[in-house]
């Protein structure tokens, strides 16, 4: 992950597109689920990561990158393939397609061919991962954003897959905010609306 960030900031720095061996680079970040240690001072075992993120990450950067511990779990390859497989056998081919969770974009990079025409929409919050995901993915529209900030209209896509966020929190969208969704339930509700 830290590889991954230095490897941008330098894209960035340098105000360039990415080459494809630091797409490679980027591809391999897995985010911060899972991974809430490297941002507690009082571990030890972490010391040298968490100096390395305080260091390389502005202050608002480095809180959501904190925050994202708690649901920024990337989908495994199998499960992405399956659910390619399940879209194939619906009869998908081409077609305006969102992840609307997209984290670095593994959904986008699994695409099968048969896909491939399709037009790429992605969300993802966080500011160093949708960075990424835009360099990885130049031809798709990527909005760094929260879904509840994106307004896209109403039955535009003919897909919406991806690995939404689970947890027992809500989400602030005036549009659903009567039906008191927890963070999951919003993703799905929105997403259906926009199919």
């Amino acid at each position: 992950n830290i590889e991954a960030i230095q490897t941008l900031q330098q894209i960035e720095q340098e105000g360039r597109s990415a080459t494809a061996q630091e797409q490679e680079i980027l591809a391999r970040y897995v985010g911060w689920g899972g991974l809430a240690e490297a941002f507690d001072e009082t571990k030890e075992d972490w010391a040298k990561e968490y100096q390395q993120l305080k260091e390389l990450l502005s202050p608002e950067e480095y809180r959501f990158a904190r925050e994202s511990t708690l649901n920024a779990y990337y989908t495994s390859s199998i499960v992405i393939q399956s659910m390619y497989q399940i879209l194939e056998q619906m009869g998908f081919t081409k077609g305006n397609l969102l992840e609307p969770a997209m984290g670095i974009g593994n959904f986008f990079r699994m695409l099968p061919e048969k896909m491939k025409e399709s037009h790429l929409y992605g969300v993802e919050l966080d500011s160093i991962t949708g960075r990424m995901a835009r360099q990885l993915f130049p031809e798709a529209n990527i909005q760094i954003s929260g879904f509840e900030q994106v307004e896209y209209p109403n039955h535009f896509f003919d897909v919406i897959i991806g690995n939404v966020p689970f947890g027992n929190y809500q989400v602030v969208d005036p549009v659903y905010e009567k039906h008191h969704f927890l963070i999951h339930d919003y993703f799905f509700a929105k997403a259906l609306d926009k199919v």
